[in-house]
């Protein structure tokens, strides 16, 4: 069939879909006829009524008769008016008004339905809305259009508020249409099955429709049977709908060979619930009442065998799937609909394709059954029993979410104490007290508050006592050593809050849920007439419905929380989500590395959430916290791979997965300043571009699937390689170096920076099948720096000035955050509006931070309370989260304030206005100063960009290092960035982009490493005026040294200060390992010597030593002990200091005896982050050592000795190369493949190096481990790619042989 005829005949289709819909359901275009002015009197009943004039038949809109309306007796809320509108209606709107010219209306009510005049139903507006806002006078008319219509016979009408200087009054009108309803009834034991011919089968769409009523929990709605197995089930599963579709286990199928989807709660209520079944291609719709979930069957279909019959009600031939267990369907249903075709009347018609199993009949009875619904834990109800039997039997059946609760309590006769019925962690337990007795506990079932209906008999007869829970004979049995006589009043679900204590214990919280049946002494109550209070006594009820309800369908727990609940709330665990808050809306990690970095975090794994409170889960990423702060995201392919014999019919064909999703990526990569990937490709007689038939030979595809055929280095317009662009390729007549074609090892590699094209998803060589023909390939990891979204910022200048955006759509869950600086007292940061609904933050006073919204229930407020001025011009964070279950306000690290939401009132925020920033609508109370990085729902605002065009707005925010200058530690100074800052640490004698990394070097024995003062000392010798003139400057009161040091040999000169007058500082360890200082600040004088005796310091542990001298005051501080004191006695000023020396002094130096015997010596070891004021010889000497004034002699290494632990370097700040980032070790990530280091590929730089023996055997050991145990090393230094083809085999010959010649990847 072609494709035009194909799209014709299915509009053809769903056009005749859409109009047997409208067929079905009546006319709905004008469904609002006025149902009751035309009804008899008799239509009318009421609870009550104050006179004859004041009869329900007089509670017609806008009529006259009798009082002008209908008024009960009482006006209490167990009053109401029903109507009986003949037969089941459509009702679509409802009016009330007040009784006429009266000081009688109702303010409020609820509006009840049922088919028989039982068992009835609240509506509800909304998900928790239950109650119609009424009249405010007497004679309007509020008139309501009903989201969604009602189809039922009877209509209760009942008052929950009226004006409270009159009584109850109303007039009502009920608008609607006719409805088609066409019924059958099943009685557990029966079924209809209904073949249909094979042409009439659609290929196109199959839709099944149907609505169904029961009060069994259990049982098959509908069931197609097909050859080996297979089968297509919707059945009743604990009140749940499942549907189950099965493919037989005697085909091979694909893994997910079967489908079970679940919908709907509590659907065992005696109430019509409706079910749609489409079917359109591999696209499935499962909806059941308002519910629906979409699914597509990957081929499911293709496979299923099935019959061409329907079965409704029940399986026709048990056993015949294995399915003998499964319960026929007790219960209605209603315009069962197949494609268009009325089954119920094919079936009343006696047609052929109809056959029956059992009995059936076209109508639908109701079970005379009373629920009762106890409201509140101050619900019960009272009923008589007799008085002084020694035999006590009652049964009832119950449902509830509650896991605690009082079902049953009576005193004893002749009050000999009493027993109780209680719900105790989900089971029944039975409590029997007498006055000074406490008698055992018996207690049976489990798990009783799922929702279900439970029945418990309980039964005394004198001294034995029984529980049985659901028909368990089994369940719990005792006998005590008390003789019981029941007493004369049973107490179910509570207590009445006034009254004898002693009749009835309280101390246990009431009863929330459903009861129903309940007996006493094998007498059913008659609840009609303890609702008519003929019999018995209550408070708080709801008789003749059962009003539970499932707070976890929808589901609001969001990103995969579990939702449990309660009677009145739910409640959702977010354990191992990655979220928090009450519905597991706010993510617990950082959007991005960058954000890391601006909380102190060094180097290392960590999960973010590139999307926030989006949908996209946390992942595992590397951040490497430099200046800019990288983020590293590995793959499975990191080695360099060979390829041979690859050609246009058998490519080589490799694959590359990475530690996070596509859209996980794709989401990095939009927040990211900058993105690449470098990708080596090395070949030898393999051409990538050069294309004779105008193909290329090898190409790589990015994230969208696209085939890109530009290389590293260049750019995505044009097919070349960074030769090509720069001009430098081997071979001017071609646009790469492998295009040359040459018989010698070359290669094009580069970096891919193209954002939209990364990551690189997949490469494919086709070009080395040819002799002496070969390839090799590499692709790093992902590299993305920055964070676009953070320091995304603009400043306000004017109260007048704001920004405007597109309304903000957060129904159900919103959150706010942002950081603002100021130094205004009060602002508004942000403004939605909707007709009713708002919210709205704003600083209100320099302390107070408040969140205001109303959702429908009234103004709402958020306050956080500060105990220092927010408008310090320092930046301040702010996040507000608004959900169904509670609203909460944060102010920087501050506790979070939160409000819970009433339990039933409405939920959407509904906004229509433009979000504004900065200000209002009404350009009142605007905010001066600076907002940046807002983020509504996880979705950053470019407040920059719109800044531009807004006037009395600036794009950007200067002054960072106010708010983030703390986090540049050990005398680094903070610089200010237009994006943000970084820590300058030229002064300091640590690294890092928080100068936090020690600068660590090892001493080789005799090592000396000496810092020149004066790099011009030769003008003092050559000058004849007195050397202090020259150096005046150099002349110090005082010295601050800090510095760390790891030995074993003593005695050590640890450092040496010396002055071109003879006078020096000199720290060294004696040959017991103690500290020495000596100083010697006259010429003229011994040394000042002060011995530090705390512990032999030459251990091998790493010490840290300040020294801080001021005038004549010595203070020294080792490892963070208490500071010592000591006082100098041979001067003050330390004069013309010449030079610092760390390890051995190579000069002549004039000092004394202990220094010369240190000295001898010198240091052998590990010096760390040394400072001379400001002065950092050991990191000038390390990385600074052609510019600054060093000499350095002997063996000096850099070394990350100076961390805490010898061994373990991870809590310093190692910037590592980016190649060695493999992933995680110990979190479940994909990531295997690509642990592997790669400094096996490194050794060829090493192979050209000296010793090539002890290279190789370094390297044969390598693959040795590769080959049996999984290492890891991190790699130290960058492949020299240039060193062609020696250096390329020394790297190959790494290779496990495992990669050559396989032509597909796939991971």
């Amino acid at each position: 069939m072609d494709s035009v005829t194909e799209i014709f005949l299915k509009l053809l289709f769903l056009l005749s879909l859409r109009s047997w819909h409208t067929a079905v359901a009546g006319n709905k275009d004008n469904c609002d006829d006025q149902l009751v002015s035309a009804l008899p009197q008799s239509s009318f009943s009421s609870s009550s009524e104050l006179s004859s004039s004041h009869s329900p038949g007089f509670a017609r809109l806008n009529r006259r008769e009798g009082a002008g309306g209908w008024s009960p007796l009482v006006s209490n809320k167990y009053q109401w008016l029903q109507i009986d509108l003949g037969e089941r209606t459509e009702i679509t709107a409802v009016a009330t008004q007040g009784g006429y010219g009266s000081s009688d209306w109702v303010t409020s009510y609820l509006l009840m339905f049922s088919d028989g005049g039982r068992n009835w139903k609240q509506y509800r507006q909304e998900e928790s809305i239950w109650a119609f806002s009424g009249n405010t006078n007497a004679d309007s008319v509020v008139y309501y259009k009903l989201q969604h219509s009602i189809k039922a016979r009877f209509l209760r009408f009942v008052p929950l508020d009226w004006n409270p200087n009159g009584r109850i009054g109303m007039r009502i009108e009920v608008y609607g249409c006719t409805y088609r309803s066409e019924v059958v009834g099943f009685d557990g034991k029966s079924c209809l099955i209904y073949t249909f011919n094979q042409k009439l089968m659609s290929a196109l769409k199959d839709v099944i429709s149907l609505k169904f009523k029961t009060m069994q929990s259990d049982g098959i709605l509908l069931h197609r049977e097909g050859q080996n197995g297979d089968h297509i089930t919707l059945e009743l599963i604990k009140g749940k709908l499942s549907l189950l579709i099965n493919l037989g286990d005697t085909k091979t199928h694909p893994s997910n060979a079967q489908i079970n989807i679940t919908l709907g709660s509590l659907l065992d209520d005696q109430h019509w619930h409706s079910v749609l079944i489409e079917h359109f291609n591999n696209q499935v719709n499962f909806t059941v009442d308002k519910h629906t979930h979409h699914f597509h069957a990957k081929g499911e279909f293709n496979y299923l065998d099935l019959d061409y019959e329907l079965s409704f009600g029940g399986i026709p031939v048990p056993g015949k799937s294995g399915t003998l267990s499964h319960r026929n369907f007790h219960g209605c249903f209603e315009n069962i609909y197949y494609n268009g075709v009325n089954i119920i009347d094919l079936a009343r018609r006696h047609k052929s394709q109809i056959y029956f199993v059992g009995n059936i009949s076209f109508s639908c009875l109701e079970p005379q059954v009373v629920p009762v619904t106890f409201l509140s834990s101050s619900s019960y109800l009272a009923l008589p029993g007799t008085s002084g039997q020694d035999e006590v039997f009652i049964s009832f059946q119950f449902r509830t979410w509650n896991k605690e609760g009082l079902l049953l309590s009576s005193k004893l006769h002749q009050a000999s104490g009493g027993f109780l019925l209680l719900l105790s962690d989900g089971k029944v337990k039975i409590s029997l007290h007498k006055p000074g007795k406490a008698l055992s506990d018996i207690t049976a079932g489990a798990g009783l508050n799922n929702g279900q209906w439970h029945s418990v008999s309980f039964s005394v007869k004198r001294n034995r006592i029984s529980v049985i829970v659901d028909n368990d004979v089994t369940s719990a049995h005792a006998s005590i050593p008390l003789q019981i006589y029941s007493g004369d009043v049973f107490y179910f679900g509570g207590c009445p809050s006034s009254g004898n204590i002693s009749e009835c214990n309280t101390s246990f919280g009431g009863f929330q849920g459903c009861m129903r049946l309940i007996s006493i002494g094998n007498k059913a109550v008659d609840m009609i007439s303890v609702q008519q209070n003929v019999f018995g006594h209550f408070s708080d009820l709801q008789i003749d419905l059962c009003g539970i309800i499932d707070r976890c369908l929808p589901n609001y727990c969001e990103h995969g929380g579990e939702c449990s609940q309660s009677w009145n709330s739910f409640y959702c665990n977010c354990a191992n989500t990655g979220y928090k808050g009450a519905t597991c809306h706010f993510p617990i990690y950082e959007q991005s590395c960058e954000a890391y970095k601006h909380r102190g975090n060094t180097s290392g794994f960590y999960n973010i959430d590139s999307d926030g409170s989006g949908p996209l889960r946390p992942f595992l990423v590397y951040c490497n916290m430099t200046d800019t702060t990288w983020t590293i995201v590995q793959h499975n392919n990191t080695n360099l791979t060979r390829v041979k014999s690859a050609n246009r019919e058998n490519p080589h064909t490799v694959f590359f997965k990475y530690s996070a999703s596509l859209d996980q990526l794709q989401a990095t990569i939009n927040h990211a300043e900058h993105c690449e990937q470098e990708l080596a490709y090395h070949c030898k007689k393999s051409r990538l571009l050069d294309k004779p038939d105008g193909l290329p030979l090898s190409w790589w595809i990015g994230r969208t699937n696209e085939t890109h055929t530009y290389w590293g280095g260049s750019l995505p317009a044009v097919q070349k390689c960074a030769c090509g662009l720069e001009g430098s390729c081997i071979d001017s007549q071609h646009y790469c170096n492998c295009d040359a074609d040459r018989d010698e090892w070359t290669n094009d590699t580069g970096f891919l920076s193209y954002k939209e094209h990364l990551p690189v998803t997949e490469i494919v060589i086709t070009d080395t099948d040819r002799p002496n023909s070969e390839a090799a390939y590499k692709l790093g990891p992902l590299l993305c720096r920055g964070d676009r979204t953070f320091w995304n910022s603009a400043s306000f200048n004017t109260e007048t000035s704001y920004l405007h955006f597109p309304t903000f759509h957060g129904e159900l869950s919103a959150d706010v955050s942002f950081f603002f600086k100021t130094t205004a007292s009060s602002g508004v940061f942000l403004e939605n509006l909707g007709i009713q609904d708002f919210i709205r933050i704003e600083l209100y006073s320099p302390s107070e931070v408040i969140f205001s919204f109303d959702v429908g229930n009234g103004p709402r407020e958020v306050t956080v309370q500060t105990l220092t001025s927010l408008n310090d011009n320092q930046w301040h964070y702010v996040k507000a989260e608004r959900n169904i279950k509670e609203a909460s306000l944060q102010v920087d690290q501050l506790p979070q304030r939160s409000h819970s939401a009433p339990p039933d009132g409405h939920i959407r925020l509904q906004l229509n206005s433009q979000l504004f920033v900065g200000g209002t609508a009404s350009r009142q109370k605007g905010f001066l100063g600076c907002i940046r990085s807002l983020q509504l729902n996880g979705m950053a605002l470019d407040l920059e960009e719109r800044a531009k065009i807004t006037p009395g707005v600036e794009p950007g925010c200067p002054g960072h290092c106010s708010s983030y200058g703390n986090l540049c530690h050990n005398g680094g100074k903070c610089r200010e960035k237009y994006s943000g800052f970084s820590c300058d640490c030229t002064l300091s004698a640590y690294a890092g982009p928080f100068c936090k990394k020690e600068i660590s070097a090892y001493f080789g024995t005799g090592t000396s490493v000496s810092y020149n003062f004066q790099e011009y000392y030769t003008l003092a010798k050559n000058s004849s005026s007195h050397a202090s003139s020259f150096y005046a400057d150099m002349t110090l009161n005082s010295e601050a040294i800090t510095f760390a040091f790891r030995t074993t040999r003593t005695p050590s000169l640890l450092l040496y200060v010396n002055s071109f007058y003879k006078e020096y500082l000199s720290v060294i360890l004696t040959r017991n390992g103690s500290l020495q200082i000596r100083y010697k600040l006259d010429s003229h004088q011994n040394p000042d010597v002060f011995g530090i005796n705390i512990k032999n310091m030459a251990d091998g542990q790493l010490q840290h030593v300040k020294i801080n001298r001021e005038e004549e005051m010595l203070f020294v501080e080792i490892n963070q002990n208490e500071r010592m004191k000591f006082i100098l006695s041979s001067g003050t000023e330390f004069n013309a200091i010449k030079s610092l020396t760390l390890g051995k002094i190579l000069e002549n130096s004039d000092v004394d005896e202990d220094t010369m015997k240190a000295n001898s010596q010198g240091f052998t070891g590990c010096l760390s982050s040394v400072q001379f004021n400001h002065i950092a010889p050991l990191k000038a000497a390390l990385h600074h050592s052609s510019s600054a004034p060093v000499i350095v002699k002997g063996r000096f290494t850099e070394s990350n000795c100076g961390t805490l632990t010898g061994a373990d370097s991870t809590s310093s700040e190692t910037t590592h190369s980016f190649a060695d980032h493999s992933g995680p070790i110990d979190e479940g990530e994909p990531l295997a493949n690509a642990i592997r280091s790669d400094s096996a590929i490194i050794g060829g730089v090493i192979a050209v190096v000296i010793f090539i023996l002890l290279c190789i055997t370094a390297i044969a050991i390598r693959i040795y481990k590769k080959k049996g145990i999984y290492s890891k090393n991190e790699s130290k230094g960058s492949e020299n790619e240039d060193s062609a083809e020696s250096a390329l085999k020394s790297e190959l010959s790494m290779q496990n042989t495992a990669n050559e010649n396989q032509k597909e990847y796939f991971f």
